[in-house]
């Protein structure tokens, strides 16, 4: 079984930065990408439920840098488990350049999500949907309780 859902992504121009480079916040939009693809793969039913008034907020992201990627650099996200509680789930992205030569580490972040049902302002902690659970539960480290 995967320890890791993937989402590969090729770098296009309009996100790098003048000197050529990845500009940093589009590594947090790939999280967001991958956490909507898993859902697409996995739990399709909590796009009913978001429909219906669920909404993830992220209430915590970060993202350290180990090397520089580029234009047309193929990368593939890694998201894994770190935890899920009654109303909030974490989980950790590992970011590799795709080569020639192998993977490459290039960056690794984090993401923490609580679960809140309610109007914007208004908005209370609700349970992490049963079907999201069931669907990180193959992606859970064994020492996630």
């Amino acid at each position: 079984m995967p320890s890791h859902y993937e989402y590969p992504h090729v770098v296009g121009f309009e996100e790098t930065n003048l000197i050529g480079n990845v500009y940093y916040v589009h590594y947090l939009r790939w999280q967001g990408r991958c956490r909507e693809m898993f859902l697409r793969d996995h739990a399709p039913e909590v796009l009913d439920e978001l429909r219906a008034g669920l909404k993830l907020f992220t209430l915590k992201v970060d993202c350290e840098f180990f090397a520089e990627l580029s234009a047309l650099d193929q990368v593939v996200v890694r998201m894994r488990l770190v935890e899920v509680t009654q109303t909030q789930i974490e989980f950790a992205f590992d970011y590799l350049r795709r080569g020639g030569d192998g993977d490459q580490l290039v960056a690794r972040g984090r993401q923490r999500v609580a679960c809140l049902r309610g109007e914007n302002g208004r908005s209370v902690p609700a349970r992490v949907p049963a079907s999201l659970v069931r669907a990180l539960s193959r992606y859970r480290p064994a020492a996630v309780s």
